[in-house]
């Protein structure tokens, strides 16, 4: 489970794009916290701050412990605004919780014991369906991953979620359908490979057309005497 992480913040006056632009000029990044029955509040964050925890790709599912101004309210961010260009953090949203709050979060998926796949020891390629799994849990108990054992996996073999152990008191959102995790898939066949099937493909047509017409199949030979 996630550890709470304290971002220090400030009450923010001014607002609109022109007010924007000038806190983020001073290095600081516009949110808005709501929720819990609580009127929304206008704060800023240090942009620093921010974006090291974006860059931890966990950012949408920790809870934060935000000190503004001394006075220390526990959010969650539901939504982070990203600059269309160099993507970097322009604005947030954050949700007021409590220990009691159940809120929707993405986990990201662990894949275990790769070395126990027969299928990727012969060379298979795990081919990922879904890096993350929408939850439902405790604001107090965010699991930091789900876990999903490769062990005795094979090519063609397939990972369902119902195959899938969730941690605990976590519940999925998708419950109308068994949808995948991940395929085991054969290796991609290299250049010389796909030639020489092409080569064979063409062999056998020439063989089918020769005896459609009822000749005998062409072989290659040297020169005739």
């Amino acid at each position: 489970m996630a550890q709470s992480v304290e971002l220090k913040a400030n009450t923010r006056v001014s607002r609109g794009k022109g007010g924007a632009r000038d806190i983020r000029r001073h290095g600081q990044i516009p949110a808005v916290i709501y929720g819990d029955k609580t009127p929304p509040e206008t704060i800023t964050l240090s942009y620093h701050d921010v974006w090291q925890q974006v860059k931890t790709g966990q950012f949408l599912s920790t809870v934060y412990v935000l000190d503004i101004d001394g006075k220390k309210s526990r959010a969650i961010p539901r939504e982070i605004q990203l600059d269309p260009v160099r993507d970097r953090p322009l604005h947030i949203d954050f949700l007021r919780v409590s220990k009691d709050s159940r809120i929707t979060v993405d986990v990201s998926v662990n894949f275990l014991n790769e070395p126990e796949s027969p299928g990727l020891k012969r060379g298979g390629i795990l081919n990922i369906v879904r890096h993350q799994i929408e939850l439902i849990c405790l604001a107090d108990a965010i699991p930091d991953r789900v876990d999903v054992d490769l062990t005795g996996l094979d090519i063609g073999d397939s990972i369902h979620i119902s195959s899938v152990t969730l941690p605990e008191a976590a519940e999925l959102t998708i419950t109308d359908r068994n949808f995948t995790i991940a395929t085991i898939v054969g290796a991609a066949p290299t250049e010389a490979e796909e030639d020489a099937a092409e080569a064979a493909e063409l062999a056998e047509g020439e063989e089918a057309e020769a005896e459609a017409d009822g000749e005998e199949p062409k072989e290659s030979s040297g020169e005739s005497d």
